[in-house]
């Protein structure tokens, strides 16, 4: 089912995690998502070992996107910062990611280097900048009708909530699909959203993060209809293996710790290896 399609539904929520390489999206296939998020935050700790800091750049973002749209068939919305340049490298950008099977971006008006929205220090560029860059998206994207663009405003940290609402308000009016205002931070702050600007919105749940981490059918009840959670996938794998590897380097051995490993035999199955013998088998 396509992205836009996942969207129409009436009376639901999206409910989407974020993964950062093909084997983390290969996972949110297997246990049944219809849909996952690229986050930049993830593809450059798993990528560079850095932060979400304007690390990361075009190459490397397109790259990880080609490596997961060959791995799985649900659709993926790639979250693109803030364009990587100006208008002209936002057009690049959305059609490169139509050519290799992308089906949406999530674009950003934050002064670059960006960081992740939920870090102190975060300003943002003029709306009327931003809206060159959305409207060279929009135009990119003509090609491919069900090519989603999410207009994402971190305006509330710098300017108030006020402001990242009425942001919202006129990105709507451009022509953008989904409006996320990122990181309010209270319960009230998240109801006045929906309130106030008439589009299908995203929340965001980060762990720990500085908006209050909701449950997917209390954000649909608040009026959001994608529920993202980004980092889940990372941290929880990050938390993994880094207890492995602690465990192994104080002991020098895995065994206490094996019952909380996928089995060989269970991992063969996540990346089909009987489907590939049984092609070499054809050809020998």
């Amino acid at each position: 089912m396509s992205l836009s399609n996942l969207l129409d539904r009436k009376n639901d929520i999206l409910v989407m995690p974020g993964v950062y390489d093909a084997l983390t999206a290969k996972i949110a296939e297997h246990v049944g998502f219809e849909a996952i998020f690229q986050t930049g935050y993830g593809t450059s700790a798993s990528m560079l070992a850095l932060p979400d800091f304007g690390f990361l750049s075009i190459t490397e973002t397109l790259e990880t996107a080609r490596r997961i749209t060959r791995a799985v068939d649900i659709p993926l919305i790639v979250d693109v910062d803030t364009g990587y340049g100006n208008p002209l490298t936002v057009a690049k950008l959305v059609n490169d990611l139509q050519r290799i099977g992308v089906s949406g971006i999530f674009l950003e008006d934050q002064v670059w280097p960006k960081r992740c929205g939920h870090m102190k220090g975060k300003e943002v560029i003029a709306s009327s900048e931003y809206i060159q860059k959305l409207k060279s998206a929009i135009d990119a994207k003509r090609k491919d009708s069900e090519f989603i663009i999410v207009a994402r405003t971190d305006a509330a940290a710098p300017l108030g909530l006020n402001e990242a609402i009425n942001r919202g308000k006129l990105y709507k009016e451009i022509g953008a699909d989904i409006i996320f205002v990122e990181a309010p931070h209270s319960i009230e702050d998240m109801k006045k959203i929906p309130e106030q600007i008439d589009a299908p919105l995203v929340a965001n749940m980060i762990e720990e993060g500085i908006t209050p981490n909701l449950t997917a059918a209390e954000l649909l009840e608040l009026g959001y209809k994608i529920a993202l959670f980004p980092l889940s996938g990372l941290y929880s794998s990050t938390y993994a293996i880094y207890n492995t590897f602690d465990t192994l380097k104080r002991t020098g051995t895995t065994k206490s710790i094996k019952d909380k490993m996928m089995k060989f035999k269970e991992f063969n199955e996540l990346v089909e290896l009987d489907k590939y013998m049984a092609m070499e088998n054809r050809y020998i």
